[in-house]
């Protein structure tokens, strides 16, 4: 079994999702860290240099590694579980679980991070990303509200959760 966290950027995939496979004592990877190792590149220069469209082949290639793999709590790019074709893809290899964050949330996380190339737009597009995404993030088995919570809160929400899903 794997799971899957998936949700807009900064809603704490990455911070989440290794607490959470220390618990459950699964392995951890993060998509975007493996494209980047494996491009030796960051993900601005991915999108600067060959464009989004090639990240987000990465991103699909990334993911369909787990159709063989077992004991994984994963976490995705923001554009990868708001992908229907992908989403389809983690439901029947795992458990998803969207961690659900405003967007005003998202833009306190994130003010400081340089290396989210989709944070470089006007306002307005940035809203529209956002409601697109949610309509496929909301396809997820699980949903976990993430603003005002800790890492830690969240983690625990999440076990809670998916003990019916017997992970």
């Amino acid at each position: 079994m794997n799971i899957f966290l998936i949700g807009f950027m900064g809603s704490g995939k990455s911070t989440v999702g290794k607490l959470l496979a220390e618990k459950l004592n699964l392995k951890f990877i993060d998509i975007d860290e493996e494209i980047e190792k494996q491009e030796n590149k960051t993900i601005s220069q991915i999108f600067k240099e060959n464009g989004e469209m090639y990240f987000r082949n990465l991103e699909k290639q990334k993911i369909k590694e787990f159709q063989s793999k077992k004991g994984y709590v994963v976490s995705t790019g923001g554009g990868l579980g708001a992908n229907k074709e992908n989403m389809e893809f983690m439901k029947k290899n795992g458990i998803v679980i969207w961690l659900d964050v405003s967007l005003e949330e998202v833009l306190k996380r994130c003010k400081e991070d340089t290396n989210r190339p989709l944070l470089n737009q006007p306002l307005e597009n940035l809203k529209k990303l956002y409601e697109k995404r949610k309509n496929v993030y909301s396809m997820a088995h699980v949903h976990i509200k993430t603003d005002g919570k800790s890492p830690k809160e969240i983690t625990e929400e999440i076990i809670e959760k998916c003990k019916f899903l017997q992970v």
